[in-house]
Parts: structure tokens; sequence; C-alpha cells
């Protein structure tokens, strides 16, 4: 079994515009970072040119479809009956995306099939986290 899942969604950009642009994402859980969610815009979705990833609680994202959650780079709040919103805060501004709640709730299912909450911490390697926190000096 893969300790990797990839998801493509499609994202919808909240602008000023009436119109939303949709444009690609790709949601990423890897069990040997067991508490973590990935979610990627590719190079050609980004103002930079470059692709942007945001890394955020897999918790923060299962307590955001079911109502507000998060205070800090990123918030995630239910959004009308099958949206989602996922807000990106950083230093140039912030980034407003809507993804069906459908497709977050699956790729949740499929984190779950591979590390079933709660149990996280049966997965992380301790060794190569000191190594890597003291800078491979172990």
């Amino acid at each position: 079994m893969s300790s990797v899942i990839e998801q493509s969604v499609q994202a919808r950009m909240v602008a000023s515009a009436p119109r939303m642009e949709t444009l690609p994402a790709t949601l990423q859980y890897d069990r040997r970072d067991p508490f973590a969610v990935r979610m990627a815009f590719p190079a050609p979705a980004t103002l930079e040119g470059t692709e942007v990833s945001w890394e955020f609680s897999r918790e923060l994202l299962a307590t955001g479809i079911e109502g507000p959650a998060g205070v800090g780079d990123v918030r995630i709040r239910p959004f009308g009956y099958d949206r989602t919103v996922l807000e990106f805060h950083a230093a140039e501004g912030i980034a407003m995306v809507h993804v069906r709640t459908t497709e977050l709730r699956r790729f949740l299912r499929r984190a779950e099939e591979l590390v079933p909450s709660g149990q996280e911490h049966r997965f992380l390697d301790l060794d190569r986290s000191l190594t890597d926190l003291l800078g491979g000096a172990c």
C-alpha cells in the first residue's frame, strides 16, 4: 500500500470580479507526516508563476468542513450547501478558494483509511525527526 495519497481537486478562486476562476489544485497526505495535509497550486495558477504549497493539519480540514476553524495562516469554513472555503493568509495578501465539500470528504476518508484519526503517533519516525531537528548530527 502506498504511503502517499494525492487527489486533484478543482478550486474556484474568489476574487472581487463576479466570475470565479477555476484552477487545479492537488491535495496530498503522506503517512510519514501523519498530522499534515498539503494543498498545492501549480505555477500557472499563481501570481508568482511558481508552484505554491500550503501545509496545515488534517484535523483543521476535518473541522473546517463542519464549521469555521483556524485562526492562523489557514482558515477553513463551510460555504453554502456543497462548498468549503479555504483562506490562505500571507504577507502578500489573502487567497480564498472554494472547493466542493464532497471532494474534501473523499480525500479525508482516504487519509483515514491510511492512518486512522487518533493513531497518527504510530506512524511518526522520531529518529528521523530528531536527526532533522539536530541537522543530521545524530
